[in-house]
């Protein structure tokens, strides 16, 4: 229960907040969502310029905070599930942390970049952001902004197959409370001050908890704690924000076994400050300062005392005491030449490291400063060793710099084109040029047709480079990953409609794989030996049936066979409808048969999951302009079914049942 003492703790210095609160409007000051708020939505993410969805020259997606309450997730990560070409799962190494399917692609790498208002989460050790941080909840989330497709060309590493940009509120007093079934309870504070003219302040503070659902006839659970705080506020020029977050996923799978002893924690530490600069009437520079401390402690079941026949010691599990650091400075800036050409810039110093690289284990050999499993040498339980010799390598820096550029030019009122390039150094490990073109003809008002072209990268993190354990040896020779990608594009848009149908053509060049060293010793390294390609074709769609009822969709198609049992077909469809105080939302979550033949001569079968719904949604009723009630379900059904994981024996993962759960929300401050 630490999240809850620290809960408790921080409390009392929100209240300042709440009780000087001056009214205002928030973001958004009906609890209802409107069909015109999903069309008129600007982004910035895929540019960093200010964009609609007609003359943004990548393929997004946006969901503003009313829509993503109306359907009922809980986790931004499941919001992944609406997008088309995204996919989010459990699976290995933590089973209840989130992983991402991708145009195709589950390799569980990190080849989608997540970042909170602009800061990356993705981290040197594992590359992946939702091992560190698996766990983002709604309350604290304003808006969250993909890129669907490669964005290396503005971001750098990790943003390879797509972006998810997570934007915090900044602008809200409200305050809601839940509890569910398996044990859910939530609780959630935004609060926001203007202290003056130039001056404003914010806070968001959420608390999660769950007992779990039962799995295996009741061998395990897969429980969640969650804490996450964000401070933040404004002066003149200057905005700064500091952010803390701990997640405590327990039981369920680690590291390929289910054990009511398996433990995940994760800890993160982030602050950011930002000076914007109006340097001239055409030029503005931006100055950005921010650093990030990510802490996991970890462990998994790998064999039970029974099965080597320890008799005075109980069963062995291990896993990563490890910590990871980022200071990064960017420079990013914008000149307006003149009306028919606008030019982006800038500058990127990170200094990452893997700072620490210590072993949880439940056996130990002071001796030999190694683990050996022996009656003798039992902890009696999972303890930490900090400093543990075969991790040494893997705390490596990882210190980088990179600039790009990046040209708008608008040729006529029909016609634009984006042009532009990033280079990346990572020192001693490997540099990239990630380039991309695009042009953006509007054809009519309603129609317009882009053709895009992107190449992304992920840059080796230190498991790959430097692990040293009794089952894979790290090769520094690796070189990144890149991936180029060309789409097609058609988007339309009018007072009652808007779709984008996107073709797309990736090809995967020196991806990463494990190889065998010794087959006998079933010992494997690393190697830039995978090629492939993907293309397919995505449909993301807003429909309003009247003034009161509309649909949104999205739909994927692969032509080639996905990677590591990921999904072919996948749908999405959300149903609305509002009638004065009541709002009623209903969605479906599609997936097509998933089968992968097992290996020659295996002892296991065939994995086979028949293709499925779930069905989810919310119901609000609006008691007066400042509360709500409102009741949300995932998974309505309780459908049973697994996906599939290709470094379990069998392949099965086990996923989340029902998640049915009442909130209470009352917004004030509200003139």
């Amino acid at each position: 229960m630490k999240n809850l003492s620290a809960l408790i703790k921080v409390t009392p210095l929100l209240l300042p907040f709440a009780v000087v609160a001056e009214p205002e409007a928030t973001d958004s000051d009906l609890y209802q969502l409107s069909f015109e708020e999903l069309l008129n939505v600007n982004v910035s993410i895929a540019t960093k310029t200010d964009e609609t969805r007609a003359s943004v020259p990548s393929s997004i997606t946006v969901f503003n905070s009313e829509q993503i309450n109306s359907l009922g997730v809980d986790n931004v990560y499941d919001l992944m599930n609406f997008v088309p070409g995204f996919q989010s799962t459990r699976g290995d190494w933590v089973g209840a942390v989130p992983k991402e399917h991708t145009r195709g692609v589950y390799l569980d790498t990190g080849h989608v970049l997540v970042m909170i208002d602009g800061q990356r989460l993705n981290e040197s050790s594992f590359g992946k952001a939702s091992v560190y941080t698996p766990y983002i909840p709604i309350e604290i989330i304003n808006k969250v902004e993909f890129i669907r497709g490669p964005g290396s060309a503005l971001y750098g590493s990790n943003a390879f197959l797509g972006v998810m940009n997570i934007i915090t509120k900044k602008r809200n007093n409200q305050l809601s409370v839940g509890y569910g079934e398996h044990g859910s309870a939530q609780a959630a504070l935004n609060l926001s001050r203007q202290v003056s003219d130039e001056t404003r302040l914010y806070a968001n503070l959420a608390f999660n908890k769950r007992s779990g659902d039962s799995y295996f006839g009741g061998a395990v659970k897969d429980p969640l704690e969650s804490l996450f705080v964000v401070f933040g506020g404004s002066h003149q020029a200057l905005t700064w924000q500091v952010r803390f977050n701990r997640t405590q996923l327990d039981e369920f799978l680690n590291l390929s076994r289910y054990s009511p002893e398996n433990e995940h924690k994760s800890e993160n530490y982030a602050a950011t400050f930002e000076y914007h600069w109006q340097a001239t009437e055409q030029l503005e520079l931006t100055h950005k300062l921010s650093f990030i401390e990510h802490n996991i402690e970890s462990a998994g079941l790998i064999v039970t005392a029974a099965e080597i026949g320890i008799t005075q010691g109980g069963d062995f599990l291990v896993g990563p005491a490890w910590q990871s650091r980022d200071l990064t400075y960017n420079l990013d800036g914008g000149y307006k030449q003149n009306d028919r050409l606008q030019w982006n810039f800038g500058v990127e110093l990170s200094k990452e490291e893997q700072s620490k690289a210590g072993v949880r284990t439940s056996y130990y050999d002071q001796s030999t400063g190694d683990i050996i499993i022996y009656n003798h040498t039992y902890l009696g339980g999972i303890q930490t060793i900090s400093d543990y010799a075969p991790f040494y390598p893997l705390r490596q820096d990882f210190d980088s710099y990179a600039g790009y550029v990046q040209a708008k030019y608008r040729f006529s009122e029909q016609l634009s084109m984006f042009a532009g390039a990033r280079y990346d150094e990572v020192k001693d490990i490997d540099d990239k040029l990630s380039p991309r073109l695009a042009f953006v003809y509007g054809y009519d008002e309603a129609n317009t047709f882009k053709l895009q072209y992107g190449e992304s990268f992920r840059t080796p993190v230190s498991n790959e480079l430097n692990s040293n354990d009794d089952v894979t040896s790290g090769n520094s020779e690796l070189t990144s990953e890149y991936v180029k990608t060309t789409e097609l594009v058609w988007h339309y848009q009018d007072e009652s409609k808007q779709f984008d149908v996107v073709l797309f053509d990736n090809k995967l060049e020196d991806f990463i794989n494990l190889v065998p060293i010794d087959d006998e010793q079933a010992e494997f390294t690393f190697d830039n030996v995978f090629e492939t390609s993907m293309q397919g074709i995505e449909v993301n769609a807003n429909f309003n049936l009247s003034g009161t009822t509309w649909i949104q969709g999205a739909y994927t198609q692969l032509f080639d066979e996905p990677l590591n049992g990921s999904f072919k077909k996948f749908a999405a469809l959300a149903f609305t409808h509002k009638r004065e105080a009541v709002e009623v939302t209903l969605n479906a979550i599609w997936r097509d048969t998933t089968f992968i033949p097992a290996p020659p001569e295996s002892i296991v079968d065939d994995f086979e999951q028949s293709s499925y719904y779930l069905i989810g949604g919310t119901v609000s009723f609006n008691l007066d302009n400042h509360a709500k009630i409102q009741l949300k379900a995932e998974n309505l059904f309780d459908k049973k079914y697994t996906v599939f994981d290709p470094r379990l024996i069998d392949g099965h993962v086990p996923q989340q049942g029902r998640n049915i759960m009442i909130l209470f929300e009352y917004r004030f401050g509200l003139k």
